[in-house]
């Protein structure tokens, strides 16, 4: 009986592919020049080292990616002094409101004469870190051609 019943094999596995790349060479590098490949490889972003190694033989356009951390982490605490230096403006407009409130108009102006000499200083404070990240971009993000 199981002569007469043909089975048909369902056929598993993996769809070949189109054009495989059946062609393997090798190369040799000293230590050196592993470290270098390594280091290029890593900044390339690719994930797959052979991708990579076709790139540089054909000349195809390598992406390479530096993060400088000193500049990262620099953007980071301006962003952060960024935001509290807002946070002071908005609380310097609810204690102004407050003042005039709660106070007469000659104790306002006394504490509002005080809070303008803390202003300037905090203006040139703020005049000094736009000085301090100028220098900080001319001298550490050099835009390269």
């Amino acid at each position: 009986m199981e002569d007469n019943i043909q089975h048909k094999q369902k056929k598993g596995g993996r769809n070949p592919k189109k054009n495989p790349a059946i062609f393997r060479y090798s190369i040799s590098l000293n230590a050196e020049e592993n470290k270098h490949f390594l280091s290029l490889f890593k900044q390339s972003g690719m994930k797959v080292m052979a991708h990579f190694i076709t790139a540089c033989l054909f000349q195809k356009t390598i992406k390479t990616v530096k993060i400088d951390s000193s500049a990262h982490d620099y953007h980071i605490r301006l962003t952060n002094f960024y935001g509290q230096f807002r946070s002071v403006g908005v609380n310097y407009n609810q204690v102004i409101k407050i003042m005039y409130r709660n106070f007469s108009e000659k104790k306002a102006s006394a504490y509002l004469f005080k809070l303008e000499k803390q202003t300037l200083e905090m203006a040139k404070l703020i005049q000094e870190v736009i000085q301090l990240t100028q220098e900080f971009e001319t001298k550490h993000l050099k835009k390269e051609k």
